[in-house]
């Protein structure tokens, strides 16, 4: 293999994104993963169709009244926008004939949605974070190992499953940083648009996402403060910046607004007001500060330490980033401070800022899923500084840290074992509070040893809804839910789970043949 593309085919970089799609495809279940995401694909289809954003008889459980008495998704459109290309080839092939007789979920189109958009998100995110990662200043090896450690061990995994905003809020935060950062090292003003025009593009998705631009920001103030650029020199480079970022974001907070007016008719106001407005209409007990309700502590020590969304529970790769942080921080170049530093205020800014929201972990969700992105990006950092620094740490650190690992590798595949509602459907029988991760173990262990009734976890009084009831009691993977369905083709279902299988062993070879190149691949780090 001596040709230009065995050399390409041989790149870490190569099989690392093969490892990110592969992965993304042997995870899928070919659902979007929450009603959420259903309501986001309707979105879609009314970009394009005459179907309407919600039908009818979905409100008032979802849906608010805009302009014209008409219901509206209270959404962003951003998610919904990403999906528009599968959507149109999804629509296109469930009109086939072979599809015709088969109308039962998984649909075709949710199936080919799912998994396309994923795969493509998985990617690029691989792609993203192992540049933002070089740029940092670690080497392959510590790199490849942290988005590795990215995939499998933190929170990202279940979120490349289960179709929320999450990964794609990410993504293009990466490239905010990335890019801008670039910039920053080279003026260049292309990478400075490109930048700004994914964090601009985030605030189509969750218009919180605001935080992740001023965190991308006060990451290059940040550097330049550290390399003491004043006077002048920082006002020149504030200017240059501003003069191409605040347009940018000026052009896509337009497009966020005429959205909201289209639907609403304010300029001004989201959706919240009509939100609660509507809510206290269905239901006189709420409280007048509906939908900001819960205490201000009660908010932030949920998302730290409440057992069924605590993001140390959730994401325990979190923890080596802090202690390591800690223990590490004056020998840490500028560029890995100032991302660290600015990867924690985004964090805090998060948790603050839903804090008091009524549902402030994200309701029906895996953790708590208006935080997890953020953490995610500080646990990034984790491997590779555990890597680099390995001979500088107490040996115990290290034995810890893949104590820790192992712990969140299982964490994160039990999360992909069972669809998501079925700890919430239990926990309405069980109570609170709950560990939602013990709970899961002990439903995987009841499910395999077929002690669910007999352990008090029989979800067929919990759920109300048939479909529901399906959904939770399979492997949340295609080809057991094809199978448990009872809908498709006997041959659909064979050919489903020896595809499954193929690509499991596919998985299984690539990142042998990552491990084996890590092995060769000797580039120093940069310090």
């Amino acid at each position: 293999m001596t040709s230009r593309l065995g050399l390409k085919l041989r790149d870490p970089l190569f099989l690392l994104c093969l490892t990110a799609g592969l992965l993304a495809f042997v995870v899928q279940s070919g659902e979007l993963g929450t009603a959420d995401t259903m309501h986001r694909l309707q979105t879609t289809h009314w970009l394009w169709t005459s179907q309407p954003q919600v039908f009818p008889n979905e409100y008032p459980e979802f849906g608010l009244h805009g302009r014209g008495g008409r219901i509206f998704s209270w959404y962003g459109i951003g998610q919904s926008l990403l999906m528009l290309p599968a959507d149109l080839v999804a629509t296109w092939v469930s009109h086939w004939h072979i599809f015709s007789e088969y109308e039962d979920d998984p649909a075709v189109r949710s199936i080919i949605v799912s998994y396309s958009t994923n795969i493509l998100v998985s990617v690029l995110t691989a792609l993203v974070a192992f540049r933002l990662l070089r740029q940092l200043r670690f080497s392959v090896n510590e790199t490849v190992l942290g988005i590795l450690a990215l995939m499998f061990c933190t929170t990202h995994l279940h979120y490349t499953q289960n179709m929320q905003e999450n990964n794609y809020i990410m993504l293009l935060t990466l490239t905010g940083f990335s890019f801008q950062y670039e910039w920053l090292r080279t003026a260049s003003a292309r990478a400075l648009f490109f930048g700004s025009f994914c964090l601009g593009l985030n605030l189509l998705t969750r218009v919180t996402t605001g935080l992740d631009l001023i965190a991308v920001g006060v990451f290059l103030l940040v550097i330049l403060w550290i390399e003491q650029t004043r006077g002048r020199a920082l006002w020149q480079r504030l200017a240059a910046y501003c003069k191409i970022a605040v347009p940018v974001y000026a052009f896509f907070a337009f497009l966020e607004r005429l959205y909201s007016f289209y639907r609403f008719g304010s300029w001004t106001q989201t959706y919240i007001p009509i939100f609660a407005r509507e809510s206290r209409l269905q239901d006189p007990t709420l409280p007048a500060n509906f939908p900001w309700s819960t205490p201000f502590h009660e908010g932030v020590l949920g998302a730290l330490f409440k057992p069924e969304k605590s993001i140390f529970l959730f994401d325990p790769v979190l923890v080596i980033a802090l202690v390591l942080l800690v223990l590490l921080w004056k020998r840490l170049a500028v560029e890995v401070r100032a991302y660290a530093a600015t990867s924690l205020l985004l964090v805090a800014g998060y948790i603050s800022f839903y804090a008091r929201y009524t549902y402030w972990a994200g309701d029906f969700a895996w953790g708590d899923r208006y935080v997890s992105t953020a953490v995610e990006m500080v646990a990034l950092l984790a491997v590779p500084l555990l890597v680099r620094y390995r001979a500088n740490l107490n040996p115990w650190i290290w034995r810890g840290a893949i104590v820790v690992l192992a712990v969140s590798f299982v964490i994160q595949i039990a999360s992909l074992a069972f669809w998501l509602p079925l700890e919430i459907y239990q926990m309405e029988t069980l109570g609170h509070p709950t560990y939602v991760i013990a709970l899961r173990f002990k439903n995987i262990a009841a499910f395999v040893l077929g002690k669910m009734d007999a352990w008090g976890l029989n979800t067929e009084e919990m759920s109300q809804d048939p479909w529901d009831y399906v959904h939770i009691t399979t492997w949340n993977f295609l080809p057991f839910l094809l199978h448990r369905v009872g809908a498709a083709p006997a041959w659909v279902v064979e050919t489903a789970f020896a595809v499954w299988a193929a690509a499991l062993a596919a998985l299984a070879s690539v990142l042998r043949r990552l491990y084996t190149q890590l092995r060769s691949v000797s580039i120093p780090s940069a310090e």
